[in-house]
């Protein structure tokens, strides 16, 4: 089901219908599987065509970018799950064996050596590697007060991606070798260290979740959490990872107590928060 021109329809499933999973204008070859697995399953999918949600248009899920998300979920009634921002900053040295701050980007600045910075939950700030922080985005161009992640540069050997429900690893993938691109299968030892992290950890995330680990000097480290609903799947089984995108974003009425403290703030929230510690 598409949104646009003469395909334009009114998306209202009846009581007892399946839901309805929303996606962008865009689709990856990722979110396309997801769509096919969707109607599988007998859900509906509804394609918008630009970010205004029409009238009339009810959703169970969506799986789409930070900007989307941002611009549906409200009007939609969905609670999109992210990690606390500064959740990778605040792990045991041991699961992530390299140094990672959570600070806002006005002390990054003052940098004078190579770090990776990024984003924690959406991608304000180019994720990569700065010759020091002098070469951030200046404050004419970001909030002063935007927290970003700063580690040390490390080059893993092989990185994967976790799909996590309810304290379990669900499904997975390897999705790159020494820095380039390189779908695989996740491997059992790659999930015993999602489950490991999950046992010692996973108090501190939503019941839906995707995290990336990888391979550093011959150990395994987190290197980030992700949304599962912003999430390219790469090899991942797409049923077992469309049960974890459908939790990440579902609808608010029904969310879990343990998943409020990790509903992503609204746009304007966020903007108003930074305002506030501006003052």
């Amino acid at each position: 089901m598409r949104y646009g021109g003469a395909d334009r329809v009114t998306a209202r499933p009846a009581a007892g219908e399946p839901g309805t999973l929303v996606l962008p204008p865009r689709l990856t070859a990722s979110a396309e599987t997801l769509r096919e697995a969707a109607r599988r399953r007998g859900l509906h999918t509804v394609q918008l065509p630009t970010f205004a949600v029409p009238d009339g248009l009810r959703a169970t899920c969506l799986h789409a970018g930070p900007s989307f998300a941002d611009a549906v979920a409200a009007p939609l009634g969905l609670a999109p799950l992210e990690a606390p921002a500064d959740w990778l900053a605040g792990l045991p040295r041991d699961l992530v064996r390299r140094e990672i701050r959570a600070l806002p980007v006005r002390e990054a600045y003052a940098l004078r050596r190579p770090v990776f910075v990024k984003s924690p939950n959406d991608k304000g700030i180019r994720a990569m590697v700065y010759a020091d922080g002098s070469r951030l985005p200046g404050p004419d161009a970001v909030d002063p007060q935007t927290l970003v992640l700063v580690s040390d540069v490390v080059t893993f050997a092989a990185e994967y991606r976790l799909y996590l429900l309810d304290g379990e690893v669900r499904t997975g993938s390897r999705y790159a070798e020494d820095g380039r691109l390189s779908p695989g299968p996740l491997g059992p030892d790659a999930a015993a260290f999602g489950v490991e992290l999950l046992a010692r950890c996973g108090g501190g995330l939503p019941s839906a979740i995707v995290v990336d680990i990888g391979l550093l000097d011959g150990n395994w480290a987190v290197i980030e959490a992700n949304a599962a609903w912003a999430s390219g799947r790469y090899t991942s089984d797409p049923d077992l990872a469309l049960d974890v995108v459908l939790r990440s974003a579902g609808p608010a009425a029904h969310l879990a107590p343990r998943d409020r403290p990790f509903v992503r703030a609204a746009a304007e929230d966020r903007a108003g928060a930074a305002a506030a510690r501006r003052n």
